[in-house]
């Protein structure tokens, strides 16, 4: 990385340390992009250029977890799929949790705010989505569309691993253990000790499980 590279990502990360500060001193709501240049010492127009929203602010740590977890599948062609698909998942859980102030915040905003909630869950649907592009490529191509679709089924257990790890983890800080967790969760997977839940049986069941899954959790 050259200088310019250098010191356009310390701008970078001041920027995005700073509006942390403020969102968490004085809301999301309630801050100002105005505000947060200053704090950084920065113009607004150079704030827009590293961060085009407030929502890219508070989730480019989040961003750039799962973006460099890609990319570093993409450079181990040597790894099968389920200690590939693993590594993946421990890469992801171990910057996270090199930043738990960061991610618990990120966890409330999300929960407080529409808009962070909804640029959190377009994040995660693109991490799905590269990732299922990786395992594509990795997979047998007598099929392509079977191919796609265990691919999909693989990179959305990837992330709901992740997610649920992290939730766990934020509920219970003391004593987690995320790669610990996340371990746990491939050693049942693998080993079939995940049990599918029955089908409902009655018509009130039925509609009560479908009124549940409407009400869709946070990510993070």
């Amino acid at each position: 990385m050259g200088l310019r590279e250098v010191k356009r990502e310390r701008t970078r990360r001041l920027i995005a340390d700073k509006a942390f500060e403020l969102f968490t001193d004085h809301g999301f709501g309630r801050t100002t992009v105005e505000q947060i240049a200053a704090a950084a010492e920065v113009g607004p127009s150079t704030l827009y250029r590293y961060f085009p929203t407030k929502e890219t602010l508070v989730l480019e740590f989040v961003e750039d977890c799962l973006v460099d977890a890609v990319m570093w599948f993409r450079e181990q062609p040597g790894l099968d799929l389920p200690d590939g698909l693993q590594a993946v998942i421990e890469r992801v859980l171990a910057q996270l949790e090199r930043n738990p102030d960061r991610v618990r915040a990120v966890f409330d905003l999300a929960a407080q705010t529409a808009s962070v909630s909804a640029h959190l869950n377009e994040l995660i649907w693109r991490f799905r989505n590269d990732l299922a592009d990786e395992l594509v490529r990795r997979l047998p191509a007598s099929d392509p569309r079977d191919a796609e679709f265990t691919a999909a089924l693989a990179a959305g257990i990837a992330m709901n691993i992740i997610e649920t790890v992290v939730r766990t983890w934020v509920e219970n800080p003391d004593g987690t253990e995320v790669n610990e967790l996340a371990r746990r969760a491939m050693t049942l997977l693998r080993g079939g000790g995940i049990a599918l839940p029955a089908a409902p049986t009655s018509g009130p069941s039925r509609r009560r499980v479908i009124g549940a899954r409407e009400n869709p959790s946070y990510g993070f």
